[in-house]
């Protein structure tokens, strides 16, 4: 009987265990409400994406513009690529303006080129206006691409840092599906101002309702500023989170509360790991030829000869990206970011070998009607591991591999080394695939592909779950 009552009570004990872990998991949602905020600028990103595919038909047919001509494919071609131009050379007026100003007033100044750009594209009468355009979005790209996966990774707690990471990925999709849904049936004009319209929305709304990272604050010795913002950011009052507050000063107070510099990131061997790891990602993300899927994927269904209107096809290639990208903010915590990226590499591997060997059997001049499904089915594959893996996890793992003091300074060495290289693969993936044709440009991605399997499964540990000391612990036993 009292070995009954005995576990009766212990029942009742854990009921009540589980009902306050679940109310302290509660109070995370102004975390999540804070991410999301923050990651509408990554869907107005996710526009930019996307804007070429529904805009560049109409401007190579002179259809709804105010050119006096039809775009030239050498015109075209600069139009596709000055976007990741730009997205080269923001981050290092963004990594600057992060330490100076803070991450949160960097993200809205980060904005106004794009909105700028926006607002010009929707009245613009001559090409130059689009090139100056594209770079300007390139601009807030590359800004964007720098400081919010700092902010994100900042302000979240260890336990869903991983998946608050993800989130990005999700809100660019959403904003790719968003241009593949409206950019072919809005009229140019009206297509680009309302895009002007997010960009104020998202910005108000960020301005007025998100706090700054704690970590900003008090490596600025604004430590009544810090506690403000973690009390919002964990709902809780200002006695519960100064354990946390405790850990987040030693980290960042660690190195004297200095802001390191570009030469500080060869410091010391675990920050050159840290940013050897991240190129690394960064590589094979690029290099797995997403820039070039995303910037002409009307283009290439139309190659395909399917059935399948270009239009419709990247308006399904849109909704299945962003079903996949929501499938990791679930599952990263749980397998884990090292696990995933495997995965997704092999598996874009595979996509990608078979859509080489379609167009090469195209080429050489085979009828390939009973299988036109086939291009389609292997873009789904591809962008299905590629939002699951290797598109939003890269930018997450940069956001918390690198101590406070040199995160700026890595972020805009990272983010523009990745920009740069989506610019050459955009710019001259054309002249490449006319060269080796298009079967065999998509089996020099797949070849990527393979190799970053064996490289992330050798050399990148995994992170998630992990504090920032327990990251750096990690690196320097070179595991």
């Amino acid at each position: 009987m009292a070995s009954n009552q005995l576990l009766d009570a212990n029942k009742v004990k854990n009921d009540f265990e589980v009902e306050d872990t679940v109310g302290r998991k509660s109070n995370r949602t102004f975390l999540y409400i804070a991410a999301c905020t923050a990651n509408l600028f990554a869907f107005c990103c996710g526009i930019a994406f996307g804007w070429s595919s529904p805009i560049l038909p109409k401007l190579r047919e002179n259809i709804e513009s105010s050119l006096p001509h039809s775009i030239t494919p050498e015109d075209e071609s600069w139009i596709g690529s000055l976007l990741p131009l730009g997205a080269a050379i923001g981050p290092f007026a963004a990594g600057f303006c992060s330490d100076r100003f803070g991450r949160k007033k960097t993200i809205l100044m980060s904005v106004v080129p794009m909105l700028i750009a926006f607002f010009t594209f929707a009245y613009a009468n001559t090409v130059g206006y689009y090139y100056v355009g594209r770079f300007f979005c390139g601009l807030t790209v590359g800004g964007i691409f720098t400081v919010l996966p700092v902010y994100i990774a900042e302000i979240a707690e260890d336990e869903v840092r991983s998946s608050l990471g993800s989130f990005m990925q999700l809100f660019i999709v959403v904003g790719l599906t968003f241009s593949y849904a409206t950019g072919p049936y809005i009229p140019m004009g009206n297509y680009n101002l309302i895009a002007c319209l997010i960009l104020i929305i998202s910005s108000f709304a960020f301005f007025l309702y998100i706090p700054e990272t704690p970590h900003y604050h008090i490596a600025k010795n604004e430590l009544k500023q810090a506690e403000d913002s973690l009390m919002k950011l964990r709902s809780k009052s200002r006695d519960e989170i100064m354990s946390e507050l405790t850990l987040i000063k030693e980290s960042v107070q660690g190195a004297g509360g200095k802001q390191g510099g570009f030469s500080d990131i060869f410091a010391s061997q675990v920050i050159k790991k840290a940013l050897g790891l991240t190129l690394l990602l960064m590589v094979y993300q690029q290099f797995c030829g997403i820039n070039v899927v995303l910037f002409y994927t009307a283009t290439i269904f139309a190659a395909t000869g399917s059935s399948i209107p270009p239009d419709v096809s990247t308006i399904i290639i849109g909704v299945v990206q962003i079903m996949a990208s929501g499938v990791t903010p679930m599952i990263v915590d749980k397998y884990g970011k090292r696990f995933l990226l495997i995965v997704s590499a092999l598996m874009m591997c595979i996509g990608e070998v078979t859509l080489g060997f379609y167009f090469y059997l195209k080429e050489i001049g085979n009828n390939l009607e009973s299988i036109s499904w086939l291009p389609i089915t292997c873009l789904v594959v591809y962008i299905v591991f590629y939002s699951i893996g290797m598109g939003p996890l890269p930018w997450a793992v940069m956001g918390e591999l690198f101590p406070t003091e040199v995160k700026s300074a890595a972020a805009t060495a990272i983010a523009s080394s990745c920009w740069l290289m989506a610019f050459l693969l955009t710019k001259f993936f054309g002249n490449v695939s006319a060269i080796i044709g298009i079967g065999g440009s998509f089996w020099i991605f797949a070849g990527f592909c393979a190799f970053a399997v064996f490289q992330i499964y050798k050399y990148l540990p995994e992170t998630s779950g992990k504090s920032l000391q327990q990251i750096q612990e990690i690196l320097a036993k070179g595991k």
